[in-house]
Protein backbone atom coordinates (compact mmCIF):
# COMPACT_ATOMS: atom_id res chain seq x y z
CA UNK A 1 0.00 0.00 0.00
CA UNK A 2 1.82 3.49 -0.91
CA UNK A 3 2.46 5.45 2.50
CA UNK A 4 0.53 8.18 1.25
CA UNK A 5 -2.73 5.82 0.95
CA UNK A 6 -1.94 4.77 4.30
CA UNK A 7 -1.69 8.47 5.84
CA UNK A 8 -4.92 9.15 5.48
CA UNK A 9 -6.93 6.20 6.40
CA UNK A 10 -9.93 7.09 8.42
CA UNK A 11 -10.27 5.08 11.77
CA UNK A 12 -13.13 3.37 10.10
CA UNK A 13 -11.13 2.54 7.15
CA UNK A 14 -8.28 1.29 9.37
CA UNK A 15 -10.63 -1.05 11.59
CA UNK A 16 -11.89 -2.35 8.37
CA UNK A 17 -8.33 -3.18 6.59
CA UNK A 18 -7.12 -4.73 9.83
CA UNK A 19 -10.27 -6.77 10.34
CA UNK A 20 -9.87 -8.58 6.41
CA UNK A 21 -6.02 -8.87 6.64
CA UNK A 22 -6.13 -10.59 9.84
CA UNK A 23 -9.05 -12.77 8.65
CA UNK A 24 -7.42 -13.90 5.43
CA UNK A 25 -3.63 -14.22 7.72
CA UNK A 26 -5.01 -16.37 10.31
CA UNK A 27 -9.07 -17.44 9.48
CA UNK A 28 -10.83 -18.43 12.69
CA UNK A 29 -9.50 -18.21 16.32
CA UNK A 30 -12.60 -20.53 17.96
CA UNK A 31 -13.21 -18.08 20.84
CA UNK A 32 -14.60 -18.36 23.63
CA UNK A 33 -12.81 -22.17 24.71
CA UNK A 34 -15.36 -23.40 26.71
CA UNK A 35 -17.93 -25.92 27.06
CA UNK A 36 -20.86 -24.29 28.59
CA UNK A 37 -22.35 -20.20 28.52
CA UNK A 38 -21.80 -20.64 32.44
CA UNK A 39 -18.06 -21.98 32.19
CA UNK A 40 -17.80 -18.60 30.15
CA UNK A 41 -19.45 -16.31 32.71
CA UNK A 42 -17.44 -17.98 35.18
CA UNK A 43 -13.90 -17.56 33.14
CA UNK A 44 -15.06 -13.81 32.53
CA UNK A 45 -15.07 -13.22 35.88
CA UNK A 46 -12.27 -14.89 36.91
CA UNK A 47 -10.04 -12.96 34.04
CA UNK A 48 -10.00 -9.75 35.43
CA UNK A 49 -6.58 -9.10 36.14
CA UNK A 50 -4.80 -12.09 35.24
CA UNK A 51 -3.50 -13.97 32.53
CA UNK A 52 -5.79 -16.65 30.91
CA UNK A 53 -3.62 -19.45 32.03
CA UNK A 54 -3.98 -18.63 35.50
CA UNK A 55 -8.29 -18.76 34.89
CA UNK A 56 -7.26 -22.33 32.83
CA UNK A 57 -6.36 -23.74 36.22
CA UNK A 58 -9.11 -21.98 38.52
CA UNK A 59 -11.73 -23.72 36.08
CA UNK A 60 -10.05 -27.19 35.92
CA UNK A 61 -10.34 -26.67 39.57
CA UNK A 62 -13.73 -25.76 39.65
CA UNK A 63 -14.68 -28.78 37.31
CA UNK A 64 -12.77 -31.26 39.65
CA UNK A 65 -14.56 -30.41 42.11
CA UNK A 66 -18.53 -30.23 40.67
CA UNK A 67 -18.47 -26.47 41.14
CA UNK A 68 -18.16 -25.50 37.69
CA UNK A 69 -22.62 -24.60 37.67
CA UNK A 70 -24.78 -22.42 38.17
CA UNK A 71 -25.68 -25.27 41.00
CA UNK A 72 -21.96 -25.68 41.74
CA UNK A 73 -21.08 -22.14 42.69
CA UNK A 74 -24.76 -21.63 44.65
CA UNK A 75 -23.78 -24.95 46.75
CA UNK A 76 -20.41 -24.51 47.54
CA UNK A 77 -19.38 -22.61 50.75
CA UNK A 78 -17.33 -19.05 50.49
CA UNK A 79 -14.06 -20.70 52.00
CA UNK A 80 -14.16 -23.23 49.75
CA UNK A 81 -14.83 -21.65 46.46
CA UNK A 82 -11.93 -19.28 47.62
CA UNK A 83 -9.59 -22.03 47.31
CA UNK A 84 -10.99 -23.14 44.22
CA UNK A 85 -10.22 -19.90 42.20
CA UNK A 86 -6.87 -19.01 44.18
CA UNK A 87 -4.59 -19.65 41.00
CA UNK A 88 -7.23 -16.55 39.44
CA UNK A 89 -5.43 -14.00 41.90
CA UNK A 90 -7.30 -11.86 44.16
CA UNK A 91 -9.91 -14.75 45.28
CA UNK A 92 -11.54 -13.32 48.05
CA UNK A 93 -13.13 -11.10 45.88
CA UNK A 94 -13.61 -13.37 42.76
CA UNK A 95 -15.48 -16.05 44.59
CA UNK A 96 -17.83 -13.47 46.27
CA UNK A 97 -18.18 -12.42 42.68
CA UNK A 98 -19.05 -15.84 41.60
CA UNK A 99 -21.58 -15.97 44.33
CA UNK A 100 -23.47 -12.56 43.32
CA UNK A 101 -23.94 -13.53 40.28
CA UNK A 102 -25.52 -16.32 41.12
CA UNK A 103 -27.94 -14.65 43.73
CA UNK A 104 -28.65 -12.14 40.98
CA UNK A 105 -29.64 -15.08 38.29
CA UNK A 106 -31.83 -16.47 41.35
CA UNK A 107 -33.42 -13.08 42.47
CA UNK A 108 -33.82 -11.91 38.83
CA UNK A 109 -34.17 -14.98 36.12
CA UNK A 110 -35.41 -17.53 38.69
CA UNK A 111 -32.11 -19.61 38.87
CA UNK A 112 -32.31 -20.11 34.85
CA UNK A 113 -28.94 -18.93 32.92
CA UNK A 114 -31.37 -19.06 29.55
CA UNK A 115 -33.96 -17.09 30.31
CA UNK A 116 -31.46 -14.35 31.26
CA UNK A 117 -29.38 -14.64 28.70
CA UNK A 118 -32.60 -14.35 26.62
CA UNK A 119 -33.18 -10.89 27.64
CA UNK A 120 -32.69 -8.31 24.93
CA UNK A 121 -28.87 -7.07 24.84
CA UNK A 122 -29.42 -3.16 26.37
CA UNK A 123 -31.24 -4.39 29.19
CA UNK A 124 -29.09 -7.36 30.42
CA UNK A 125 -25.98 -5.14 29.39
CA UNK A 126 -27.59 -2.74 32.24
CA UNK A 127 -28.21 -5.32 34.61
CA UNK A 128 -25.15 -6.88 34.09
CA UNK A 129 -23.16 -3.61 35.05
CA UNK A 130 -25.61 -2.56 38.13
CA UNK A 131 -23.72 -5.84 39.71
CA UNK A 132 -20.45 -5.08 41.91
CA UNK A 133 -17.17 -6.25 40.26
CA UNK A 134 -18.85 -6.42 36.50
CA UNK A 135 -17.64 -3.49 34.36
CA UNK A 136 -18.36 -3.54 30.35
CA UNK A 137 -15.65 -5.53 28.96
CA UNK A 138 -17.19 -8.27 31.74
CA UNK A 139 -20.60 -7.21 31.04
CA UNK A 140 -20.32 -7.68 26.96
CA UNK A 141 -17.96 -10.84 27.02
CA UNK A 142 -20.53 -12.40 28.99
CA UNK A 143 -23.41 -10.98 26.44
CA UNK A 144 -20.98 -12.02 23.47
CA UNK A 145 -19.74 -14.93 24.20
CA UNK A 146 -22.24 -16.83 26.83
CA UNK A 147 -25.38 -14.80 25.40
CA UNK A 148 -24.30 -14.54 21.26
CA UNK A 149 -25.50 -11.14 21.54
CA UNK A 150 -24.23 -8.77 18.89
CA UNK A 151 -21.64 -6.52 20.99
CA UNK A 152 -18.07 -5.81 20.69
CA UNK A 153 -16.39 -6.91 23.44
CA UNK A 154 -12.93 -4.25 23.94
CA UNK A 155 -10.06 -5.18 26.02
CA UNK A 156 -6.30 -3.70 26.34
CA UNK A 157 -5.28 -5.47 23.65
CA UNK A 158 -7.80 -3.73 20.92
CA UNK A 159 -7.08 -0.44 22.70
CA UNK A 160 -3.08 -0.71 22.28
CA UNK A 161 -3.88 -2.04 18.42
CA UNK A 162 -5.74 0.42 17.53
CA UNK A 163 -3.91 3.24 19.64
CA UNK A 164 -1.34 2.86 17.35
CA UNK A 165 -2.27 2.35 14.44
CA UNK A 166 -3.82 6.08 15.24
CA UNK A 167 -7.63 4.78 14.58
CA UNK A 168 -8.16 5.98 18.59
CA UNK A 169 -7.10 8.47 20.90
CA UNK A 170 -6.12 7.37 24.02
CA UNK A 171 -8.71 9.17 25.56
CA UNK A 172 -11.25 7.13 24.22
CA UNK A 173 -14.35 6.17 26.57
CA UNK A 174 -14.96 2.09 25.96
CA UNK A 175 -18.15 2.61 24.88
CA UNK A 176 -16.92 5.12 21.78
CA UNK A 177 -13.94 2.06 20.88
CA UNK A 178 -16.79 -0.19 21.10
CA UNK A 179 -19.21 2.11 18.47
CA UNK A 180 -15.91 2.58 16.10
CA UNK A 181 -15.58 -1.05 15.83
CA UNK A 182 -19.86 -2.25 15.50
CA UNK A 183 -19.95 0.53 13.33
CA UNK A 184 -17.66 -0.79 11.20
CA UNK A 185 -18.11 -4.04 10.96
CA UNK A 186 -21.91 -3.87 10.45
CA UNK A 187 -21.55 -5.26 7.32
CA UNK A 188 -18.42 -7.13 7.38
CA UNK A 189 -18.11 -11.00 6.27
CA UNK A 190 -17.81 -14.35 8.51
CA UNK A 191 -14.72 -16.39 8.23
CA UNK A 192 -16.29 -19.10 6.29
CA UNK A 193 -16.99 -16.42 3.59
CA UNK A 194 -13.18 -15.11 3.38
CA UNK A 195 -10.78 -17.64 2.47
CA UNK A 196 -7.18 -17.62 4.70
CA UNK A 197 -4.41 -17.06 2.11
CA UNK A 198 -1.43 -17.30 4.49
CA UNK A 199 -0.36 -20.68 6.82
CA UNK A 200 -1.33 -19.27 10.49
CA UNK A 201 1.96 -18.71 12.70
CA UNK A 202 -0.10 -18.14 15.89
CA UNK A 203 -1.24 -20.66 18.29
CA UNK A 204 -4.84 -21.03 18.23
CA UNK A 205 -7.05 -22.73 20.61
CA UNK A 206 -9.04 -26.07 19.55
CA UNK A 207 -12.84 -25.85 18.42
CA UNK A 208 -14.99 -26.20 21.84
CA UNK A 209 -18.73 -26.46 21.96
CA UNK A 210 -19.10 -22.65 22.61
CA UNK A 211 -16.84 -21.95 20.11
CA UNK A 212 -18.86 -23.46 17.33
CA UNK A 213 -22.31 -22.76 18.37
CA UNK A 214 -24.52 -21.58 15.77
CA UNK A 215 -24.31 -17.40 15.73
CA UNK A 216 -25.57 -14.75 13.63
CA UNK A 217 -23.69 -13.20 11.14
CA UNK A 218 -22.86 -10.48 12.74
CA UNK A 219 -21.99 -11.62 16.79
CA UNK A 220 -19.89 -14.04 14.92
CA UNK A 221 -17.90 -11.10 12.95
CA UNK A 222 -17.74 -9.44 16.96
CA UNK A 223 -16.30 -12.70 17.81
CA UNK A 224 -13.58 -13.27 15.62
CA UNK A 225 -12.38 -9.89 15.78
CA UNK A 226 -11.94 -9.92 19.07
CA UNK A 227 -10.08 -12.97 19.26
CA UNK A 228 -7.71 -11.98 16.39
CA UNK A 229 -6.82 -8.62 18.13
CA UNK A 230 -6.39 -10.89 21.14
CA UNK A 231 -3.81 -12.42 19.00
CA UNK A 232 -1.58 -9.58 17.72
CA UNK A 233 -1.49 -8.43 21.19
CA UNK A 234 -0.04 -10.96 22.55
CA UNK A 235 2.09 -12.36 19.89
CA UNK A 236 3.14 -8.53 18.18
CA UNK A 237 1.69 -5.56 19.71
CA UNK A 238 3.50 -5.79 22.37
CA UNK A 239 3.57 -3.52 25.25
CA UNK A 240 7.27 -3.39 25.22
CA UNK A 241 9.41 -3.94 21.89
CA UNK A 242 6.31 -4.30 19.86
CA UNK A 243 7.24 -6.79 16.44
CA UNK A 244 5.78 -4.67 13.97
CA UNK A 245 7.73 -5.74 10.89
CA UNK A 246 6.66 -9.17 11.76
CA UNK A 247 3.03 -8.44 12.21
CA UNK A 248 0.00 -8.78 9.71
CA UNK A 249 -0.78 -5.41 10.41
CA UNK A 250 2.65 -3.77 9.91
CA UNK A 251 2.10 -2.56 6.67
CA UNK A 252 -1.04 -0.27 7.95
CA UNK A 253 0.83 1.62 10.24
CA UNK A 254 0.59 5.18 9.41
CA UNK A 255 4.30 6.02 8.39
CA UNK A 256 6.40 6.96 10.78
CA UNK A 257 4.45 5.98 13.54
CA UNK A 258 6.19 5.22 16.67
CA UNK A 259 4.72 2.36 19.00
CA UNK A 260 2.88 4.45 21.89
Amino acid sequence: MPRKSRRTLTPEAMVRAMYRKLVRSWGPQHWWPAETPFEIIVGAILTQNTSWGNVERALASLLAAEALTVAGIRNVSLVRLQELVYSSGYYRQKAQRLKDFVSFLDEKHNGSLETMLATPCDELRAELLSLRGIGPETADSILLFAGNHEIFVVDAYTRRVLERHRAIDRRASYDQVRNLVQRVLQREKTLVTMKSTAAKNVPVHNPSVMSTTKRSRLSQVYNEMHGLFVQVGKHYCLKQEPRCEACPLGSLLPPGNLPL
